[in-house]
């Protein structure tokens, strides 16, 4: 090529980069036409719900504004392997990379200017003294998509935020080998007391709960109702796409019996899918392809518009559920979480479920879709892979999606001869006032079928002398106790309804002393409490004690059990990892 024809093709080049880089500066979101400023890093750190201080650094250089011209840089290198292909037949390498930057790069997802996470900080339960307070009383939690986000964070080579721990889901995003109920309940009660790995000198009570398992061929047709999210926020790979793919295999394990429907909300909602028999798989597979993202995000018009069409098509006796999935970036309407709470809550009595399942990063409201499904008679899980999406909606398709329980709580009585303090290692957002658990109007937890759920308490004995020191309550008086009683740690009472009854049912187990090795507790307990300490270690806890990070790292490896599914093994890589990110490795 001589020198005029080099500069000719040399101008064309630069003009075409400058004029996409000119067409592509990010513009700032906008609502309802006012511009929103991004907020400042001192903004950030004074809300409570936003990422912790740690974290602002990097989460705002990851997700700068590239240079203008970087989008065009990227088409281009991208397009040179596509192009280094086609030039061995067609010879047209140079004209395919001009025009790639007129047709490809423009498509690209705009960057995230900045890190909009939120979470709600939790207060870390501490030890009660038995004596003045010996009941402790919450609602019972199956949600699990803290597990999952946190292993979102650590399989990116980042800590998790504090905030983002909820040591309950964590704990219950893994199965225990509890027996089944009796025939003629849908829950049993299981209990086990042992040595503490905290503190030594202190005992560790594990409740279990099992729910009832029902066959494929018993569980009832299902009314199930998508609620899907398909705001510009929702266009990434880790979301819609994602989405689709976690539906269609829903999709495939549903028959005749089921009815699937499908409302969109972005700007506005939209029913993209009447109710529709599931055995249509072709109808509803063509349906859910599709979906695409794009609008600000009305999120209370597409809650309002989904459980109006379950109400229209509702199954007595069968399992009515809207199932909203989103990133929880609810951006115009009711955006509020009181709001939304209120409305969600409003729909409670319905006898319509709520399974949320949220996506995503850079912008993900972990509070809000937290608050939803607990306001909702709901779940919560977080997909953050196509595996994951397997494990929530069909390995668990049952514990997901079909409620065998609802309202559960539990009460537990502590003996002060026995216990001078307790701590209830978690469920910090569920805690009920002792006086709710024999009112059934109280809303609590639903549990559904072959669900199981744990809860830890750890216990300092009476006498010890690191029992907190109270007051002496001049007008309460011991009740005196039988030998046989002495003997007891506590009392456990489980209450819950059957779907569709208004009136409570109640179970209840006594725990003896612990007095056991660790080595002779289960392989349950053992996990359990190595769970529950990783994250301790990762929220930097002050009743961690003597726990240490190979202490963790020994006991799962000691308790892995059957692990059929390999949930437990992958554990133990991610606290591996997570203790080389915690020193800096």
């Amino acid at each position: 090529m001589n020198l005029s024809r080099k500069s000719i093709v040399v101008a064309v080049v630069l003009a075409l980069v400058l004029g996409f880089s000119a067409c592509t500066t990010p513009k700032k979101e906008t609502t309802e036409g006012e511009e929103k400023a991004p907020p400042s890093l001192a903004q950030k750190k004074s809300e409570n719900t936003s990422l912790p201080e740690r974290e602002d650094s990097a989460n705002l250089s990851q997700n700068a504004p590239l240079p203008q011209d970087s989008a065009a840089q990227k088409a281009l290198a991208t397009q040179d392997d596509v192009n280094v292909a086609a030039s061995a037949s067609t010879g047209q390498a140079r004209v395919g990379r001009l025009a790639a930057v007129a047709s490809i790069a423009p498509s690209a997802p705009a960057p995230l200017k900045w890190n909009t996470e939120s979470y709600t900080g939790l207060k870390e339960n501490t030890f009660i003294n038995a004596i003045n307070d010996p009941l402790s009383t919450f609602a019972i939690d199956v949600d699990t998509a803290s597990y999952a986000n946190i292993r979102r964070f650590i399989t990116q080579n980042t800590l998790p935020p504090v905030d983002a721990i909820r040591l309950e889901e964590m704990v219950n995003y893994f199965t225990y080998n509890y027996p089944q109920p009796p025939a003629d309940a849908p829950l049993a009660i299981y209990t086990e007391a042992g040595p503490s790995p905290f503190h030594i000198g202190y005992s560790l009570v594990k409740i279990g709960i099992q729910a009832k398992e029902l066959a494929a061929e018993k569980l009832p047709p299902s009314n199930l109702v998508f609620l899907v999210d398909v705001s510009g926020s929702m266009q990434s790979p880790d979301k819609l796409p994602l989405l689709q793919k976690a539906m269609k295999m829903l999709t495939e394990q549903l028959g005749a019996k089921d009815r699937i429907a499908i409302v969109t909300y972005a700007g506005s909602s939209g029913i993209l899918l009447e109710p529709t028999r599931a055995d249509q798989k072709e109808k509803i597979l063509n349906a859910i392809e599709s979906l695409r993202a794009g609008g600000s995000t009305n999120g209370a018009g597409g809650i309002v518009s989904a459980y109006e069409l379950a109400e229209k098509v509702y199954i007595p006796e069968g399992n009515n559920r809207v199932i909203l999935a989103s990133d929880g970036d609810f951006n115009v309407g009711t955006t509020s979480k009181g709001e939304l709470e209120k409305l969600i809550a409003g729909k409670r009595d319905s006898g319509i479920y709520l399974t949320v399942l949220g996506f995503g990063t850079g912008n993900y409201h972990d509070d809000t879709m937290e608050v939803l499904a607990d306001k909702g008679n709901g779940n919560y899980a977080y997909i953050d892979s196509l595996l994951e999406a397997k494990k929530v909606l069909v390995k668990e398709m049952g514990a997901t999606l079909f409620t065998v329980a609802s309202d559960v709580k539990i009460q537990v009585e502590f003996n002060p001869t026995q216990v001078g303090a307790y701590r209830l290692i978690g469920y910090e957002n569920r805690a009920l006032a002792d006086e709710d658990f024999h009112n059934d109007k109280k809303d609590a937890g639903e549990i559904g079928a072959g669900h199981t759920v744990t809860a830890l308490y750890e216990i300092i004995p009476a006498g010890h002398k690191d029992v907190p020191k109270v007051s002496t309550l001049k007008y309460q008086k011991t009740a005196a106790s039988s030998k046989a009683e002495d003997a007891e740690l506590l009392t456990v009472k489980l209450r819950y309804k059957n779907p569709g009854e208004t009136h409570g049912h109640e179970i209840s187990q006594t725990v003896r002393e612990a007095g056991k090795p660790m080595q002779a507790m289960s392989d349950d307990f053992r996990f359990a409490a190595a769970v529950a300490g990783y994250g301790m270690l990762l929220e930097h806890s002050e009743y961690l004690g003597e726990f240490t990070w190979n202490e963790c790292i020994r006991m799962i490896q000691n308790a892995k059990g059957k692990d059929a599914n390999g949930y437990r093994a992958e554990l133990l890589r991610l606290v591996e990892l997570s203790d080389l990110l915690a020193h800096g490795k």
